[in-house]
């Protein structure tokens, strides 16, 4: 595995942005027009709406987009008048966030980094972490919990969206189970190949001891929860939930 897979994966995406990719579109002027006026949304996972009681008062709020580039949730907090940071590690995605930025006229702080490395930032610097299903690109989720924990301040929230590892299982037509989990590329061979070749980029799936035990290793104190589904595909069509959202607490 002679190139780092997070570069592989920020490149991948990159591309999938410049091809369409329904996470790299930015909201609209209207729509920020709208939030500014109190009506919003922002999602975790594909379908569902976050709830509005899981957030803290937004009103010069510090929040971090972690993994969170395209512009589609972080414009949103903007408008509602928090103070925003959005780390990715893909070009193409800070650059979406940088354009609605510039399109509305507030100030957003853009950093690109690779959240399996120690985040960039000060202990207890935030109040609240959006942490869209992103981690489904890096091997070990239990660093990023330990991070999130660290830059939040005491009583700070944080906010993931988590696949549930099942898609992986699936063929592309999502009509046979096709797969053992853990679906882990670095440690197969032939999956890795598959994932380079079809353009997939490196990815994991995790098991609820990783991404729900881990939060509560990392001393969150876990306070609600909900399942989602894929959006689209035969997943979703016979309401199989591939994801789950979680609202964390630092004690």
């Amino acid at each position: 595995m002679e190139k780092k897979y997070t570069d592989i994966n920020s490149k991948v995406i990159d591309k999938w942005v410049e091809e369409g990719w329904e996470w790299g579109q930015p909201i609209s002027h209207e729509t920020f027009e709208k939030a500014k006026n109190g009506d919003w949304f922002v999602l975790l996972t594909p379908v569902k709406p976050v709830p509005k009681d899981w957030f803290c008062e937004m009103k010069g709020a510090e929040i971090l987009g972690l993994a969170s580039g395209g512009g589609q949730q972080m414009p949103i907090f903007a408008a509602l008048g928090a103070k925003c940071t959005v780390l990715d590690y893909s070009e193409k995605q800070l650059q979406r966030e940088k354009e609605v930025a510039e399109r509305e006229n507030y100030e957003i702080k853009l950093v690109k980094a690779d959240m399996t490395e120690p985040l960039p930032f000060e202990d207890e610097t935030f109040d609240l972490i959006f942490h869209p299903v992103s981690n489904c690109y890096i091997e070990d989720v239990f660093h990023v919990w330990k991070e999130c924990y660290r830059v939040l301040k005491k009583g700070g929230i944080l906010l993931a969206g988590l696949d549930n590892g099942i898609s992986f299982a699936f063929d592309d037509e999502e009509k046979m189970v096709v797969r053992k989990l853990p679906f882990n590329p670095l440690k197969d061979k032939q999956l890795y190949e598959e994932s380079v070749k079809n353009n997939w980029g490196i990815q994991f799936s995790h098991t609820v001891e990783e991404q729900i035990g881990g939060q509560l290793k990392a001393g969150f104190i876990l306070t609600d929860i909900y399942q989602d589904t894929n959006g689209t595909g035969r997943l979703h069509e016979f309401n199989i939930p591939t994801f789950f959202a979680t609202r964390a607490v630092k004690k």
